[in-house]
């Protein structure tokens, strides 16, 4: 009845998992929510150099959209190294970062808030935040944005690799309360 909520809570809808050379992660259970927060932390490639990624489906997971996509990040390293990173026709959204290595600690961890992902008449956004020992090894964090420019109902995720499979993550994806 909400009689106790608090608006703008995380309500967990799903936490999972990855089994080592799992290929992606799908969440196709999104709730009723316009704003969702998806915290992944201990991720690693099978290989050096993979970054964790993002794709939206608008058939409930049965495929996920694989070009179209656009997004723009920082990237600042602890050796004094910034740049920027950005394109506007990819596969898929960068979210983790760290370009985690194989060695145990080249891990990626971070968040991304997913916006208007099931408002037809929306683009679906994310914009995130991620810290990690890269495979240099090098401290790093990345903080960006990325868009599907495309309305429509986009009803399930995926989480993968730019290349090959996941050797280790854990996800958990919230909805925020808001009123109604």
């Amino acid at each position: 009845a909400d009689k106790y909520t608090n608006y703008g809570q995380l309500e967990l809808i799903e936490t999972q998992t990855a089994i080592s050379g799992d290929s992606a992660m799908d969440f196709t259970t999104l709730g009723s929510y316009n704003v969702h927060f998806l915290i992944a932390t201990n991720y690693k490639g099978a290989t050096d150099g993979q970054i964790l990624n993002l794709r939206v489906s608008d058939d409930g997971g049965s495929t996920f959209k694989s070009a179209g996509y656009q997004y723009a990040y920082q990237k600042g390293q602890a050796d004094g190294t910034f740049s920027e990173v950005k394109t506007t026709s990819t596969s898929s959204i960068a979210f983790a970062s760290g370009e985690s290595g194989t060695t145990s600690n080249e891990i990626g961890n971070g968040y991304v808030y997913l916006y208007n992902l099931l408002d037809s008449s929306k683009y679906s956004f994310a914009t995130s935040h991620t810290t990690a020992n890269d495979n240099t090894p090098v401290f790093e964090t990345r903080f960006g944005s990325g868009v599907y420019p495309t309305s429509a109902t986009h009803n399930a995720i995926r989480l993968l690799a730019s290349s090959g499979n996941l050797t280790s993550l854990t996800a958990s994806l919230y909805g925020i309360k808001e009123y109604s």
